[in-house]
């Protein structure tokens, strides 16, 4: 009887995810600052140079799922007549937080004090945060929005983004959803109003 030929090693879907779930096994276990690289690539059974091949650091297993995303919203902000429209700018927002699934950056909102976290969640979201706001704040003087109300839309914008992605991990996956976080908090920002 012949058999066919088996790959060697994990199938590439899911090392990204084994390596993952490995991370936040040891961030639980032993803290984030006390987890190396090393120690995560032996939990999930691969090489060193195999984490690398799906994360360029041991911060980015927490957040490459999101920059993705938010990748994606910087783009999309950046074609022509995005900021003119309210609407618009609501649906990329949206787009960043529609259907995520609990995800490692969810786990580490939601444990931060057990992983040890805090200052790790807080600076990285800062930058994203930052990245997000410089964007939005772009499509709206490309609308023809002065400088400095621009800066503040794109600054409120991006807060209520990361704060209901960090709102909704910190009460748990069972409590509703990032997106409806985010639908629940853009109308706090009303007086800020896009046009």
């Amino acid at each position: 009887m012949i058999r066919p030929a088996r790959g060697v090693g994990r199938p590439r879907v899911s090392s990204r995810e084994t390596i993952a779930e490995a991370a936040c096994e040891l961030f639980l276990e032993q803290g984030y600052e006390r987890t190396s690289i090393a120690d995560i690539a032996q939990r999930a059974g691969v090489s060193r140079s195999s984490f690398f091949n799906y994360f360029t650091s041991k911060s980015n297993v927490l957040w490459s799922g999101l920059d993705e995303r938010i990748d994606a919203a910087v783009q999309a902000l950046a074609e022509p007549g995005t900021g003119a429209d309210p609407a618009r700018i609501e649906a990329v927002l949206a787009a960043v937080l529609q259907g995520l699934e609990p995800d490692p950056l969810a786990l580490a909102f939601g444990n931060a004090t057990a992983m040890g976290l805090h200052e790790e969640l807080q600076h990285e979201s800062a930058l994203r945060q930052g990245r997000l706001a410089a964007a939005l704040s772009e499509a709206a003087r490309e609308a023809g929005v002065e400088r400095i109300r621009a800066d503040v839309l794109g600054a409120a914008y991006a807060v209520v983004v990361l704060s209901s992605l960090r709102v909704w991990a910190e009460g748990g996956a069972g409590h509703g959803s990032p997106l409806a976080q985010l639908r629940h908090a853009l109308p706090r920002i009303t007086d800020l109003h896009w046009g």
